[in-house]
């Protein structure tokens, strides 16, 4: 608290982020969502090239990638702000080894890109069901998203199912 009767200019420099805005933590700018926003233009790309492809050969898959990334990119934003993957997390890490997919010895880090990867689709693709995703491109889509996991799409298809049945049961909008 200001005691000294002076008016105090916030700037950039001395504010302090409200942590409920998921500040960024390089810029501190408020909403921010990198890994959603990666994750959608991740998938939004894949997406977008096999339909380019389809339609336009190389070209258009090169085309049909941009517009799939700018597109995915804003779908996976918006997926920041429709879930707090902070209260996601928390969630799983606390569930997850009592799921019916669990492998004894697992670590909550060889399922949490699966789960991040099944609630963020969840939120962008409202129309479809996880097998019509599936179908579409989500398990392709997999190699992009998976990071530094190891795991192929067979061995945590269970796990993304599950926090994309979580995240439409309560998340809805």
């Amino acid at each position: 608290m200001n005691t000294s009767g002076k008016v105090e200019t916030i700037t950039p420099a001395n504010a302090k982020p409200n942590p409920a805005s998921n500040p960024d933590p390089i810029t501190g700018a408020p909403y921010s969502h990198p890994v959603e926003t990666a994750v959608g233009s991740a998938s939004g790309a894949g997406a977008g090239a096999l339909a380019g492809a389809a339609i336009g050969g190389p070209i258009g898959a090169i085309a049909g990638a941009v517009a799939g990334a700018v597109i995915g990119g804003v779908g996976g934003h918006a997926v920041g702000e429709a879930i707090d993957p902070t209260v996601e997390l928390s969630y799983w890490r606390t569930n997850y080894n009592t799921r019916p997919y669990y492998k004894q010895g697992r670590a909550f880090e060889d399922y949490e890109p699966a789960y991040r990867y099944g609630w963020e689709n969840a939120m962008t693709r409202r129309e479809a069901t996880f097998e019509e995703a599936e179908k579409a491109d989500l398990s392709a889509g997999w190699l992009a998203a998976r990071g530094t996991s190891r795991e192929a799409w067979e061995d945590v298809r269970d796990a993304s199912r599950d926090a994309w049945a979580h995240a439409r049961t309560n998340h809805k909008q």
